[in-house]
């Protein structure tokens, strides 16, 4: 029985199957009462209609006028198998009526339930009993044994119907917790794969349509996104490895042809410089990584404030400014309005920096490199256009992956772009590179600081 309560399914069977139980009998009780009452009101209501006739009889003419009125009720064939009557003098002696006698004729005007000897057989009367001016007891009632009949079938009835709710609770219980568990062991199916490794495996999905069929949907979308960020990390993670291996073997041979023993001082300085520069390497790559990392990460939301992009933009020109001049590059700037978005000037900062370095780097002599700031209703969008070479279009989207690069000539080690595009999704913004006929434009939208 434990291992059954410990279900959900069980437990939520057993709730639903009870909830339907107590609801069949709470409406059958529901329906007895009123049944049983509109029966007791019909009889009262004629009761009582019946004795203020016999009563303003009683008071207004005589017994015997009573006597025949009474005689005559129980012999019009109407009501007459069910009809007490009862006349009787202030002694309670019997004067007219189908009962020899009532056994209390107290309380006065009030409808009681009293058992009656009718014509010498016992009865279950409903009686009203009134005395006349004379003092005469006047009994008017009715046999109520036939509502007792329907009262016994009434609640043999509920009996019946409460055994089949019962049953039908238990079948649909059996049912509903083999369909809940046939759809959650596909679940587990799937996920006891993935864990053994197979990240393909996905949840069979039913076209029921149902609500498991949507959780089956959302769990595989989530699924096909951890494979698909799994393939990043071990891609990245094989780039990294190749990307620090190469360096460190330069540095170990460096090292090597340093501590050979015909080596003189001026050749221990060159390798010294040279692994160095090779350390330096490796020391910039893991900061551009701890960089993507940042940015990634969620924690730097929270020093998020309102920040300039015109001035961001504009201190970042003065700073390059040099470096392209002596690239013969020219920097042209463009800003409409006074443009704000919510974020980390910092990463903001870095961003335009990393598309400052990659124009000046790609781009070539006597480029523009052209920056256009634009407030819109709800973004802000920053253009950064050149006249360069361009990227081919089949290449654009694998520009923003990490570690890619277009010319292994250039330093470097293809992280600018990624940085780039980590820190505009943390800022809820998109990057996307076009066409710009000659050069190339990328295009960087922010959601617009309203605050």
């Amino acid at each position: 029985m434990t291992k059954f309560w410990n279900s959900s399914a069980f437990r939520l069977s057993l709730i639903c199957g009870a909830m339907v139980v107590v609801s069949v009998m709470l409406i059958s009780v529901a329906l007895y009462l009123r049944t049983v009452g509109v029966l007791e009101r019909n009889a009262d209501e004629k009761i009582l209609l019946i004795s203020d006739r016999l009563a303003t009889v009683a008071n207004t003419e005589n017994l015997t006028e009573v006597t025949r009125k009474i005689a005559l009720a129980l012999s019009d064939g109407v009501d007459s198998d069910t009809e007490i009557y009862f006349l009787g003098d202030p002694n309670g002696r019997k004067i007219a009526g189908n009962v020899n006698s009532v056994a209390s004729l107290y309380p006065l005007e009030k409808i009681i339930d009293q058992h009656v000897i009718r014509d010498g057989h016992p009865s279950q009367g409903r009686l009203l009993i009134r005395r006349t001016h004379a003092g005469n007891y006047l009994v008017v009632g009715r046999d109520m044994s036939d509502l007792n009949d329907i009262n016994t079938l009434i609640w043999k009835a509920i009996g019946v119907g409460g055994l089949l709710a019962i049953a039908l609770s238990v079948g649909g219980m059996i049912f509903f917790r083999a369909q809940i568990e046939k759809k959650i062991w596909a679940i587990r199916h799937a996920a006891h794969e993935i864990e053994t490794g197979d990240l393909r495996s996905r949840i069979q999905v039913s076209e029921d349509g149902d609500e498991f069929s949507r959780l089956s949907q959302d769990l595989n979308r989530m699924l096909d996104r951890i494979e698909h960020l799994m393939d990043g990390v071990r891609h990245v993670s094989n780039n990294v490895a190749h990307n620090i291996r190469t360096p460190l073997g330069r540095v170990r041979a460096h090292l090597d042809e340093a501590l050979r023993g015909d080596s003189n001082k001026q050749q221990l300085r060159a390798a010294g410089e040279s692994a160095l520069q090779e350390l330096d390497g490796l020391i910039s790559l893991l900061g551009k990584l701890m960089q993507v990392a940042e940015a990634e990460s969620e924690i730097r939301r929270q020093h998020f404030q309102t920040i300039s992009m015109h001035e961001v933009l504009t201190d970042l020109i003065e700073l390059y400014d040099a470096v392209a001049e002596e690239m013969e590059i020219g920097l042209q700037m463009q800003i409409d309005g006074a443009p704000t978005i919510f974020g980390d000037k910092e990463l903001i900062s870095c961003a335009i920096a990393n598309l400052l370095d990659n124009a000046i780097k790609y781009a070539g002599k006597n480029a523009t490199i052209h920056f256009h700031l634009i407030q819109k209703q709800q973004k802000v969008t920053l253009l950064v256009k050149d006249n360069g070479p361009g990227i081919a279009a089949d290449e654009r989207e694998k520009v923003l992956q990490r570690f890619y690069r277009l010319d292994h000539k250039q330093p470097g080690h293809g992280m600018g772009l990624s940085i780039v595009n980590a820190i505009v999704k943390l800022h809820g913004g998109c990057l996307s590179l076009e066409d710009a006929k000659p050069g190339l434009i990328l295009r960087l939208d922010f959601p617009r600081n309203n605050t």
